[in-house]
């Protein structure tokens, strides 16, 4: 009887085991290169910009946390300090979008969808947050600041120039997680500032973070696209629309998400029969010391 019960709790442990683990890393790009720097803020006394990366999900995953690196900008004499982020999520056009409308940009084809498909904010404790200084002073090359997205024909203005500011990571922790479906998305992150600005800085493209392959075969690594409330629904790219020129550039952002993936169905009731066998031989093993 011993034999046949350890044998049941090593068929039992097999069928646990089976259950596949996922890694906590699904996405890591937190490269940034000193490109350029793109604002992004959410709708608070000051008219919105959104700015959008796009990561790929092999499987449905809960996120459950993100960092992200920018650089603050400051007001002329004032003390910058964040006041809120808002976290969202888009799916790609043609999805959540007017088809039937003409849009006011070069092209919408891999752009960000009309309308977000989730969002967390962290006025409403959606998203709690926390900032790190990576360096005092830090300079990008080129900018697209708040005024400087277009409509076509003039959405090419070569950019507003180079900034200096604050280099500094935002992590944030989805008290409510991020549950999608495997499928190509762009995440968009919003810092309010009071008495300064945010700029999300652009990485490395393709991108260099360890720990993941988060564009497999077939799947393109899209680059950065920006919108106001003006040019609102559409989104202009920000290398090949906004800053233009003979050899456009194209932009990744600097960021990275965490969460799992979640098990497949046949990974689910594995796992409830490993649990299950086990209860059941538990019960056995104390009803044999019972009786002897």
């Amino acid at each position: 009887m011993r034999a046949v019960t350890r044998l049941g709790f090593t068929s039992a442990l097999a069928l646990m085991l089976a259950v596949p683990a996922f890694a906590d890393t699904l996405y890591n790009n937190l490269t940034p290169n000193g490109l350029i720097g793109i604002a992004s803020r959410p709708d608070q006394a000051v008219f919105e910009i959104e700015t959008a990366d796009d990561f790929f999900l092999a499987s449905q995953s809960l996120i459950t946390s993100a960092s992200f690196i920018g650089l603050i900008v400051p007001n002329t004499g004032a003390t910058a300090s964040v006041s809120a982020i808002n976290a969202e999520i888009y799916r790609i056009f043609p999805l959540d979008s007017n088809t039937a409308r003409v849009p006011n940009v070069v092209t919408r084809v891999n752009s960000p969808s009309d309308v977000a498909f989730d969002e967390r904010e962290s006025q409403s404790a959606e998203l709690i947050f926390t900032t790190s200084v990576l360096s005092a002073t830090f300079t990008v090359a080129n900018s697209i600041q708040p005024g400087g997205v277009h409509a076509l024909p003039n959405q090419t203005t070569g950019g507003n120039g180079p900034l200096t500011g604050q280099e500094v990571m935002f992590t944030l922790t989805f008290t409510t997680p991020f549950n999608l479906p495997n499928n190509h998305y762009f995440f968009v992150p919003q810092v309010a500032v009071n008495g300064g600005q945010f700029y999300w800085l652009s990485a490395s493209r393709p991108i260099s973070g360890a720990g993941t392959t988060p564009f497999p075969a077939g799947v393109t690594d899209l680059q950065v696209w920006t919108r106001d409330q003006f040019l609102d629904p559409d989104w202009s790219r920000a290398g090949m629309d906004i800053v233009g020129g003979a050899n456009a550039p194209t932009f990744n952002a600097a960021f990275s998400l965490e969460g799992s993936a979640v098990p497949e169905p046949a990974g689910l009731e594995t796992l409830a029969t490993g649990l299950g066998l086990l209860i059941g031989l538990m019960r056995f093993r104390r009803y044999q010391r019972s009786a002897s």
